[in-house]
């Protein structure tokens, strides 16, 4: 007698079914911003200046774009956990406030202000993170409120330590009085490389003055901390059991607890790291000014989390890519600054914001119903 109950075994699991190379590429989050990026760079060098392509303009718009990848990085992981944080450009005004005060006003060691700095966002972002978990209510409402209330420390605290006014100056000349105040200094502003990019002027790799210096002395630091952190971050997400973590969740987070996962971990963890990137944008863009105002990281918020949307971050969590919201950022650096090679008006950035992010939506969404057979 045959056993029918058999034959289920030969069944394959749909799951580990072979793919074909091209649905594998419409299955990468990173693939509308890919084609975004290839969009945007033929249009410019169709109508831009062709300078902006040379060394020193691709240096001019990948400055702003680093500054932007720190935040959208933060912002993407977030995302793919499943919450939002919208009070990540006050928590830049308010972490540039804590640095400027430490070093000017209070006259600490430039490594002291920065553990301090990092450890008061940090705090602010465990807060964050423990009232979304513990009061059930929406990330987007909260950290909303933590954008005005961070906005408003920011102001008060800037009147307090300058005596009424809404600028703190004199951080650079304050930041460098050792040796060991110099070397972080050094780590966290300036040019990378410089000896590098003068042996290359020398040899007529690039171009050069007719004195013989290079006339770009070398690669912005804030492009550095932005491909490192992105590197990093890629990793872990991809190749580590805690990015599997967060996967899980922003995609089915009462699944995830149940099978083991520390999702209240995970997702305090996610608050911490992107106020914590904050702050490292408002050290960076501190050091570089050599002041700080209660203006700084203006509607950030608004576009790191735009570009880890076009990078392939779902508003719904469970989904997205380090990579892309990282190739976002270079996106809207490219924009902002190619505008000014061009004889177009730069407010149309802002028309440029809003569309970008209703195309990524758009064609994220159509793609994967596509290859997923979502309906």
């Amino acid at each position: 007698m045959t056993d029918r109950s058999s034959p289920t075994e030969l069944i394959p699991d749909e799951r580990i079914r072979p793919a074909s190379v091209v649905t594998r590429i419409l299955r990468r989050p990173e693939l509308g911003a890919v084609l975004g990026l290839v969009i945007v760079t033929v249009f410019f060098i169709a109508i831009a200046n062709p300078v902006m392509f040379e060394l020193s303009g691709i240096v001019n718009f990948m400055a702003p774009a680093a500054q932007l990848g720190i935040l959208a990085i933060g912002a993407s992981l977030l995302m793919v956990g499943g919450e939002f944080d919208l009070s990540v450009g006050s928590m830049v005004a308010f972490a540039g406030l804590i640095f400027a005060a430490c070093v000017v006003t209070f006259g600490l060691p430039l490594p002291v202000a920065i553990v301090i700095t990092f450890a008061c966002a940090a705090a602010f972002g465990f807060f964050n993170g423990q009232l979304v978990l513990y009061t059930g209510l929406p990330s987007f409402i909260v950290t909303l409120a933590f954008l005005f209330v961070l906005r408003g420390l920011s102001l008060v605290g800037l009147k307090w330590a300058t005596g009424g006014a809404t600028q703190l100056r004199g951080v650079r000349e304050a930041a460098t009085d050792t040796p060991l105040d110099a070397f972080f200094y050094n780590l966290f502003s300036g040019d990378a490389f410089e000896g590098l990019f003068v042996w290359l002027a020398a040899h007529d790799w690039i171009a050069k003055f007719p004195n013989g210096q290079p006339k770009v002395t070398g690669v912005p630091v804030e492009i550095i901390w932005f491909v490192a952190l992105a590197i990093i971050a890629a990793v872990v997400l991809a190749r580590t059991r805690y990015g599997n973590w967060i996967f899980a969740s922003g995609g089915d987070p009462n699944a995830a607890r149940n099978s083991g996962v520390p999702t209240r971990r995970v997702k305090t963890s996610l608050f911490v790291l992107t106020a914590c990137c904050a702050a490292l944008v408002a050290i960076l863009t501190v050091l570089d000014a050599g002041s700080t105002d209660a203006r700084r990281g203006f509607q950030k918020e608004f576009e790191a989390i735009i570009a880890a949307v076009i990078g392939g971050c779902l508003l719904t969590g469970g989904y997205g890519s380090v990579i892309g919201a990282a190739i976002g950022a270079i996106i809207f650096g490219m924009v902002l600054i190619g505008l000014t090679y061009t004889s177009i008006d730069q407010d149309w950035y802002l028309v440029f914001l809003g569309g970008m992010l209703l195309m990524a939506v758009f064609f994220n969404n159509i793609i994967r119903k596509r290859v997923t057979g979502e309906r």
